[in-house]
């Protein structure tokens, strides 16, 4: 095998500027990631395991053996998981990127987290945070990454679909639930049990008693549920703390958020119209 170190393992094709700069930003940090020095390794192992079995019983155990291979095993599986969502992310990258300004440590932290991951799905959410890092470097933090690390793939989707009830209100991302028996959330799995588990693992507050507000609104503003805006006014001048339910999202949570993809919930918007006109606040139409 040839040594040049700019060599691929895997077919890209032609490669965006911003593309091939991730790649090289991500093999600097983590020893090659696209480039034959994870072959080498493991083939180096594989020697050395053929070494092994030529000495004699007394040298080398078959315990030893065992192990060895699994070493092999599982570096050719991490490898396969890390350079899979780096191929997915690649996608994701805005043609203005400039990976090169991400933090080293960061990387090196994302693939230390990520290499076990081998669910396509869960893949899928580890590249949007690996691409909308390297479009905007700083916006995951390493706290993101490792709760992301315990997220399995229930979790997800239980995130997912909470997201699904969110508004940008006041540039404020926040998940609209109002009654957690409601059957227009419990046909989505967000339940009093989902919301708390949900909490537990840092991705939201959940009240159910109180729930929150947004204090001293303005007395009309905009909000919007899906690309559709729209205009509302306070009905009380002297009450303008609008009710926003029972979750607030962490920043963790709202990291998460960002590599969403959100689709509308039938009768939502109406739903929220009318719990929103019963707490002094009266949506007056939609803008767009």
């Amino acid at each position: 095998m040839s040594d040049d170190n700019s060599m691929s393992i895997v077919s890209l094709g032609k490669l965006s500027k911003p593309a091939d700069t991730l790649i090289k930003k991500v093999s600097s940090a983590v020893g090659g990631i696209f480039e034959p020095w994870q072959i080498k390794r493991v083939a180096k192992a594989e020697t050395e395991v053929s070494l092994l079995k030529a000495k004699t019983d007394i040298e080398i155990t078959d315990l030893q053996r065992r192990a060895m291979h699994r070493f092999i095993e599982e570096e050719a599986s991490r490898q396969e998981n890390m350079e899979e969502i780096t191929k997915k992310a690649l996608s994701e990258l805005e043609n203005e990127s400039d990976p090169s300004m991400m933090d080293d440590d960061w990387v090196t932290n994302f693939f230390d987290k990520s290499r076990i991951v081998s669910d396509t799905e869960m893949q899928g959410l580890w590249a949007k945070v690996l691409a909308g890092e390297a479009n905007a470097p700083g916006t995951y933090s390493k706290r993101t990454v490792s709760l992301l690390c315990d997220l399995d793939k229930r979790d997800a989707e239980l995130f997912l679909a909470l997201c699904g009830f969110a508004w940008n209100i006041d540039r404020l991302f926040i998940p609209l639930i109002f009654d957690t028996q409601a059957g227009i959330y419990n046909h989505k799995n967000i339940n009093f049990e989902t919301l708390t588990h949900l909490d537990s693992i840092g991705l939201l507050q959940f009240n159910d008693y109180t729930g929150f507000k947004i204090r001293d609104t303005q007395q009309t503003l905009k909000a919007s549920y899906c690309g559709r805006t729209f205009s509302a006014t306070m009905q009380n001048k002297n009450d303008q703390n609008l009710d926003v339910g029972k979750v607030m999202l962490t920043q963790v949570g709202i990291e998460l958020a960002g590599i969403c993809k959100i689709t509308e919930i039938d009768g939502f918007v109406d739903y929220v119209k009318e719990q929103w006109s019963k707490k002094t606040f009266l949506t007056i139409g939609n803008n767009t």
